[in-house]
């Protein structure tokens, strides 16, 4: 990850920051500023820049300077070897720090989902977040197989039936001294390590990012380290119910009745459509056993919602007016937009069984129905689902990405957080 410092006094520059523009600016011109850089140092004067526009400045030059290599290999060469910037004109450490904590959150959201199947098994993934996060203060408690069929997550099982390499579910909990009462936020990330598709099989062209089918589940773990890295009072619990969807004699099929936490049963009727299996089984677990006072998931989940919004921006639907607007004040303040779409009632009946509680994909619109699925795991807590299927990938280098994942939502997430410890 990129260093960025406060240069020593008498340093020469050897160019100056964009100072125009709001913070959301800032950083994307932050970022293209670290791209068009060359050598291992950079000595830039930012002076006028301090507090929010100063973190959104570092923020942009951490992540336009990134490159996904795999830890182990020397990966692909660096557009940008710049290792380092020293910055002239500026006392505000604070504003350094915040900018370097949740850029590099960031930073490893997209090293996580980056990451390809053939190293990132559901194990591999619970493992690198214990290693990361319990140095924090952070619990981290990896449910196996029997754990999880002793608790009744039927979505999970199903979706990782198929997969010689078992599920998991990541249970990660923040508990400081002093957090303040009568809170506790639970956010709930998609976790799917590689998908498939199952015997409902994708096209082999659209399985080449399906190693970044977790990227909400990385966003949610990196939102949970920004907080523990601030030490912030508040009570937060995250849930990655981790697992791959692959084919085997023993993969779930269409027909199939899953019964989740809690004992609502789905009809089965598209393997390609797991991941609100699994978001479902954990958002049950969370209702019952975690009492959370407002419950948010994340998860690449509907291609519909790429069509949709496109590619840079996430959909956003609630059941709680003033969750949505906290949420959306966060991502206005993270730089990474969401748009609300409703939870309208006259889509209520797509998803009638004749055999189970819910069919599990009820069809068009697809974005729509598939919130609606998961509506009812939230039971009376206030609920939020992102739908980040568009910018949780990037093509290519552009703004604040590099070709990949992108990070996305895990500024967000902590932006709501920070609100809400303040």
């Amino acid at each position: 990850m990129l260093d960025v410092r406060i240069a020593a006094a008498g340093t020469s520059p050897d160019g100056a920051a964009p100072t125009a523009g709001d913070p959301g600016e800032l950083r994307t011109a932050a970022a293209e500023q670290a791209r068009a850089l060359t050598g291992a140092r950079a000595v830039l004067s930012a002076a006028g820049l301090s507090g929010p526009r100063l973190a959104a400045y570092v923020q942009g030059l951490v992540l336009g300077s990134y490159q996904f290599a795999m830890p182990g290999t020397r990966g692909a060469p660096r557009a940008t070897p710049l290792r380092r910037v020293d910055l002239i004109g500026v006392g505000d450490e604070a504003a350094i720090r915040y900018g370097l904590c949740t850029a590099g959150a960031t930073l490893w959201a997209r090293d996580l989902a980056n990451a390809r199947a053939d190293t990132k098994t559901p194990a591999w993934l619970a493992a690198r977040a214990g290693r990361v996060l319990t140095p924090l203060g952070v619990h981290v408690a990896i449910r196996d197989e029997t754990w999880l069929g002793e608790h009744g997550f039927g979505g999970v099982l199903a979706v990782g039936g198929g997969s010689a390499a078992g599920p998991r579910l990541i249970e990660a909990r923040w508990r400081p001294r002093g957090a303040r009462p009568g809170l506790h936020p639970v956010i709930v990330g998609k976790g799917i390590t590689f998908d498939t598709g199952g015997l409902n099989l994708k096209p082999g062209a659209s399985m080449r990012t399906m190693h970044t089918d977790m990227a909400g589940g990385a966003a949610a773990l990196a939102a949970l380290r920004i907080v523990a890295e601030q030490r912030l009072p508040l009570r937060v619990t995250v849930l990655v119910p981790a697992a791959e969807n692959s084919l085997s004699g023993s993969a779930f099929r269409p027909g199939d009745v899953v019964r989740h936490v809690g004992g609502r049963t789905s009809e089965i009727n598209n393997t390609d459509a797991e991941g609100r299996l699994v978001l479902a089984d954990a958002m049950a677990y969370a209702v019952a056993r975690l009492r959370p006072t407002a419950l948010v998931d994340i998860a690449t989940l509907t291609g519909a919602m790429k069509v949709a919004l496109g590619v840079r921006i996430g959909g956003l639907f609630a059941t709680s007016d003033r969750l949505a607007a906290a949420l959306a004040r966060a991502a206005d303040r993270s730089g990474e937009p969401l748009w609300r779409l409703p939870l309208h009632p006259d889509y209520d009946s797509a998803g009638h069984s004749e055999i189970a509680d819910a069919l599990q994909t009820p069809g068009a619109p697809a974005a729509i129905t598939a919130a609606l699925f998961l509506r009812p795991f939230a039971g009376a807590v206030p609920w939020a689902h992102l739908d980040i299927a568009g910018p949780a990938r990037a093509d290519g280098d552009a703004g604040l990405n590099s070709g990949g994942a992108t990070g996305f939502g895990a500024r967000l997430l902590a932006a709501w957080l920070e609100t809400l410890a303040a």
